[in-house]
């Protein structure tokens, strides 16, 4: 006699399609706002170790616009 609790069961099956849908996206969506906070922070660091390097320096004086000639 075979056991009845061994046997697949398609709602069981669809429930865990299902489930497994939810998790991916969210997994996805969470791989894609930590990307976004990495590439946030890495662009704030680099801006001011740039804004320490350079800011001993002197600005570049602007050129002088050019006369319109008639």
């Amino acid at each position: 006699m075979s056991n009845p609790f061994l046997k697949k069961n398609p709602f069981m099956s669809m429930f865990m399609s299902g489930a497994n849908r939810i998790a991916g996206t969210m997994r996805g969506q969470a791989t894609a706002q930590a990307k976004r906070q990495i590439t946030a922070a890495v662009t704030k660091a680099t801006n001011d170790n740039l804004k320490a390097m350079l800011g001993a320096t002197a600005p570049a004086t602007p050129k002088a616009k050019p006369k319109r000639r008639r």
